[in-house]
């Protein structure tokens, strides 16, 4: 299992159609082989940020797969012109687990 984390700013005053958009895009990525489980989440302190976590399968599921496809292409049509900056995506494999 691999878990996707980006930090999603948003521009401000966008946060409500960002959450309309994201509620459509979130079919498309729910929708690739190899995805697992989406959560997003809004932070407390910065209404504009957003925390995106999402499992997968494998790296290869994401990147070579989710990110190849034309669904990809929609989601980010869809999802792309919200963020200021454009986020940092990064992979991560359980070590520990309670």
């Amino acid at each position: 299992m691999v878990l996707e984390q980006a930090i999603l700013n948003v521009r401000p005053g966008k946060q409500a159609a960002f959450e309309v958009a994201f509620d459509q895009a979130k079919e498309l990525i729910a929708g690739s082989s190899g995805f697992c489980s989406l959560r997003l989440s809004r932070c407390l302190e910065d209404e504009n940020r957003y925390l995106l976590l999402v499992e997968w399968e494998s790296l290869a599921a994401h990147v070579e797969g989710f990110r190849n496809s034309p669904a990809y292409d929609v989601w980010r049509k869809l999802l792309h012109h919200f963020y200021d900056p454009f986020p940092l995506v990064e992979h991560f494999q359980t070590i520990v687990e309670r």
